[in-house]
């Protein structure tokens, strides 16, 4: 079971929960530029860092989970953390910050009725201390979503080619071409799952054909895009 609903706190952020079913097989949790902030009873405060592939969640049955999903590139800014740093990567918060400071907030979020939006003032807080997320992060995913390619994006941005790979390497995790590819098997999956046949998926995602669009999904995702649209 899963629900998220948009952050009223935090500038593009998403609240979640979900609740971990008794089967057997691990949820799958794709890429999609972001970072979490992440409460669970069992491992208490963690951050999720920016994945280049699927994520495969083996947690107990029944485990219930409320996270706070940031806009591509803003979890920097939050966390006072590179983005590369936490790549492929789930870690205790208290890895991150203070670990009197976190078991405070964990202390705080086990006994309130509505986790997400304690999370949402920790993040809150933290952006308004650090002055915001960087707003180079928004163009950049700008640029990419209308199909500018990483020369076009660096040039129109003011930067070069070395410079846009190190300075989304600290926010997103990963260079531009990575992110390229990652949002683009979002707007591919938001399409499918909305009933729009592969082939024409394929077009108007930006892939060369639909061997293509199946290449790339199996290779980030671990499994072909029928799959999942199907687990939806």
């Amino acid at each position: 079971m899963y629900q998220e609903t948009v952050s009223h706190q935090v500038a593009g952020a998403m609240l979640w929960s979900s609740t971990r079913s008794d089967e057997s097989l691990p949820g799958r949790i794709l890429p999609d530029g972001c970072m979490d902030l992440i409460w669970s009873a069992h491992g208490g405060l963690l951050v999720a860092g920016p994945d280049t592939a699927a994520y495969l969640d083996d947690g107990p049955p029944g485990a219930r989970y409320f996270g706070l999903r940031f806009a591509p590139g803003a979890g920097p800014a939050v966390l006072g953390m590179p983005a590369s740093e936490l790549r492929d990567r789930r870690v205790p918060l208290s890895a991150v910050w203070a670990s009197s400071l976190v078991r405070e907030f964990e202390e705080r979020v086990a006994t309130t009725r509505q986790p997400g939006r304690l999370l949402e003032s920790i993040a809150r807080d933290r952006l308004r201390d650090h002055g915001g997320p960087d707003p180079l992060a928004a163009l950049v995913v700008e640029h990419i979503a209308a199909g500018d390619d990483v020369a076009v994006t660096a040039a129109q941005l003011g930067l070069g080619p070395r410079q846009l790979h190190r300075r989304c390497q600290a926010l997103f995790g990963y260079g531009p071409k990575m992110l390229t590819r990652i949002l683009r098997m979002q707007r591919a999956l938001a399409l499918a799952r909305s009933g729009v046949p592969a082939a024409e998926v394929a077009v108007r995602s930006g892939y060369a054909d639909q061997p293509h669009l199946s290449r790339d999904v199996r290779a980030l995702a671990g499994v072909p895009l029928g799959v999942l649209v199907g687990a939806r």
